[in-house]
C-alpha cells in the first residue's frame, strides 16, 4: 500500500521536474509511511527514506517501509547531504509551504542551498482524494464512533441539561468507541472546540470561525462549541461532533428535539431531507464539484425553501455543500458554486447542509458518504430523522 502511494508521488516529481520532496505535516507523513511520529519524509523520483527526529523505536515499528529505509537523525543538513547532495544550483524541491512556518521554510531552504523550495501540498491532497480500501474501513469505524455519540444523545438529552452536559456525554460516548479525541484541519490557528452543538436560539447564532453552525462557545476565547445554555422543553438541538478513528474522520450532524417537536419543523425537515437525498442519490464520478452544488441549491429551491437553504441570520449564504473528508476533517474536494473539479470513484465526502430561517427554525443534516462507480454509500450510520427524545 505505503509503495503504491509513494511510486504515484514520485511520478508526481517526475511529472513536475522536481529534484524530489521533503514531507515534514504528520498526517502527509502518516499517508505514506504508516508513522507520525516526528519525522522528515524525503522522496526522490528513484528513492525514499524516512529520517525519524524522535520517536525512533516506535517508528520502526509502525512504518509499513522496508526497515533499512527507517533511520534515526534529526539534523536536516545530515539528511540533505545524504539525499540531496552538491550545489544543485536551480534545481526545486517540493514541500508543504501551506503548513510549514516561516522558521521552518527558512531552514529548509538554507540547508537546501542554490535549490529552491516549491509548494506540492495540492499534488499530495489530489492524491489522498482517492481512498485506499483500508482508508475506507477506518472511515467506517470512524463513523461507528459518531454512532456511538448519537446513541448518547438519544438515551441522556432532557430538558434542565447544558449544552456543555451533553457534549461531554457524547465526547465520552464516541471516545469509548475509538475516537482518538483529536480532529485535524490544514489551516493554522483553527479554533472549533470538539465540535458544534447548539440549541434553541443558539442555532442562529454563528460565529465566523467556520462558514456553518458553530454554537456560540464558553466564551469569546473559543467562539464556537457548545455554551452554558440550559436546554429547555421544545427546544432544536444539533449535534455535529466529528470522530477519528486510526487517523480518519467521520462528520455526521443530526437534528433532535426535546419533549416536543415545534410547529412546522417536521414539514421543513423532511423537505430539507429530500434536498440531501436527492444530490445523494445523484451524484456520480465524472461531475464536477460545482455540478453537484447547483443540483442541490436547484432542488431546494424547487421544493420552496429559497434563502433559507444555506444560509444565515445575517442573510448571508454558505458558498458550498459538502466537503472531502479523510486524513483531516475538511480535504479537497469542495462541493462549490462554479467549482470544476471531477467527483471520482473512490472519493470520499461530507455532504453538510442546513436551512435556517430568518428568526425562525434552523435545521441540519451531514453524512459521510463514499462515492463509487455502482452510485454513493452513506457510510454514516444514525437514523437521517428530526429525532424527538422526550
Amino acid at each position: 500500500m505505503y509503495d503504491k502511494r509513494i511510486s504515484r508521488l514520485q511520478e508526481i516529481l517526475e511529472a513536475r521536474g522536481l529534484a524530489g520532496a521533503i514531507l515534514l505535516y504528520s498526517r502527509d507523513v502518516f499517508y505514506y509511511t504508516g508513522t507520525a511520529q516526528p519525522s522528515y519524509f524525503v522522496v526522490l523520483p528513484n528513492d525514499h527514506m524516512l529520517f525519524v527526529r524522535r520517536g525512533f523505536e516506535f517508528a520502526r515499528h509502525e512504518s509499513g517501509l522496508e526497515a533499512e529505509r527507517v533511520v534515526s537523525e534529526d539534523s536536516i543538513e545530515t539528511i540533505f547531504n545524504k539525499m540531496f547532495p552538491g550545489v544543485g544550483a536551480g534545481e526545486k524541491v517540493g514541500t508543504e509551504l501551506d503548513v510549514l512556518t516561516v522558521a521552518q521554510s527558512g531552514l529548509l531552504s538554507r540547508a537546501l542551498g542554490g535549490r529552491e523550495l516549491v509548494d506540492i501540498s495540492s499534488d499530495i491532497l489530489n492524491q489522498r482524494m482517492i481512498k485506499d480500501p483500508e482508508e475506507i474501513e477506518s472511515i467506517k469505524r470512524a463513523c461507528q464512533a459518531v454512532h456511538a455519540g448519537h446513541l448518547a444523545v438519544v438515551s441522556c438529552l432532557r430538558a434542565g441539561m447544558r449544552e456543555l452536559d451533553l457534549a461531554a456525554i457524547v465526547e465520552n460516548a464516541q471516545r469509548l468507541a475509538g475516537h482518538e479525541g483529536i480532529f485535524f484541519m490544514r489551516l493554522p490557528d483553527f479554533v472549533m472546540s470538539r465540535g458544534p452543538l447548539a440549541s434553541g436560539p443558539n442555532l442562529r447564532h454563528t460565529s465566523g470561525t467556520v462558514y456553518t453552525i458553530t454554537g456560540i462557545g464558553l466564551s469569546s476565547a473559543v467562539p464556537a462549541g457548545p455554551s452554558l445554555r440550559i436546554m429547555e422543553p421544545g427546544d432544536l438541538v444539533l449535534v455535529d461532533i466529528p470522530a477519528c478513528v486510526e487517523g480518519y474522520h467521520a462528520d455526521q450532524s443530526r437534528t433532535y428535539a426535546i419533549g416536543q417537536i415545534p410547529e412546522g419543523a417536521l414539514d421543513l425537515f423532511y423537505r430539507f431531507r429530500d434536498v440531501c437525498d436527492f444530490l445523494i442519490n445523484s451524484m456520480s464520478p465524472g461531475m464536477t464539484t460545482g455540478e453537484a452544488f447547483a443540483l442541490a441549491e436547484d432542488r431546494a429551491i424547487e421544493l420552496g425553501l429559497g434563502q433559507a437553504f444555506m444560509g444565515f441570520e445575517s442573510q448571508a449564504k454558505a458558498h458550498f455543500v459538502g466537503h472531502g473528508i479523510g486524513l483531516e476533517l475538511n480535504e479537497p474536494p469542495l462541493l462549490v458554486r462554479g467549482g470544476n473539479v471531477l467527483l471520482k470513484s473512490g472519493m470520499v465526502l461530507a455532504i453538510e447542509m442546513h436551512v435556517m430561517i430568518p428568526g425562525g427554525l434552523t435545521v441540519k443534516l451531514e453524512d459521510t458518504v463514499h462515492l463509487t462507480h455502482e452510485g454513493v454509500q452513506v457510510l454514516t450510520t444514525s437514523p437521517r430523522e428530526l429525532t424527538l427524545v422526550s
